[in-house]
């Protein structure tokens, strides 16, 4: 979606959701729909899960290399999700939103909220479930099934939802693609505002 005359500063959309809402599908499917955007790739500690690879789902690193990075001051928000690190990188956000590319960037909560702190023109959207017997249906398709590992992550769902009315947009993922295809509005939308054209207006008026 960016032009090749088009100078401005990318913009970055971050999509919340608990876990189980179906945030992965929902932003591979967007990436598929405008392969333009970007998809930020987070570190994480946690070991992979069988469909995922090192460098596209995330980057897979120690606990030891992640507290390095912290140290250094290399990302641009991090959290500690259920005993692992996750983590945004700081310079490759900078370097891709200064190059006028659009990012992806999938985080929970608490991490979106250091990122509206620190970097802006962010669109910030939450995913929720249809209901929380549809959440639960799919946590335990995920291996959730004993009743304390269950009730944690439902406890843990409904604390993060409880942040999202400081989210500029909302989706319940009722249909999975009307849930893309209303993602993918927004993107449109946002990339139309006039604070994100400002250069190429500006060129336009100058223009003879």
């Amino acid at each position: 979606m960016n032009n090749s005359e088009d100078k401005t500063r990318g913009l970055f959309i971050v999509v919340s959701a608990p876990s189980g809402t179906g945030k992965t599908t929902i932003c591979r499917l967007l990436l598929e729909k405008w392969p333009n955007l970007s998809f930020s790739v987070s570190f994480t500690t946690r070991s992979p899960r069988p469909d995922e690879r090192d460098g596209e789902s995330y980057h897979f690193i120690s606990t030891a290399a992640f507290k390095e990075k912290i140290a250094r001051g290399e990302f641009a928000e991090w959290v500690e999700n259920f005993g692992q690190f996750y983590g945004t990188s700081k310079i490759t956000m900078e370097s891709c939103l200064e190059k006028g590319y659009d990012l992806l960037i999938d985080v929970e909560p608490r991490g979106a909220k250091e990122l509206r702190k620190s970097f802006p023109g962010g669109i910030f959207i939450f995913l929720l479930p249809p209901s929380w017997e549809e959440l639960k249906g799919r946590l335990i398709k995920r291996g959730f099934e004993e009743e304390a590992a269950m009730r944690e992550r439902l406890e843990k769902a409904r604390e993060e939802c409880g942040e999202v009315f400081w989210y500029d947009y909302v989706i319940f993922n009722d249909q999975l693609m009307e849930t893309v295809e209303r993602l993918s509005a927004i993107y449109v939308a946002e990339k139309s505002r006039c604070e994100h054209l400002l250069d190429r207006i500006d060129n336009l008026l100058r223009s003879r």
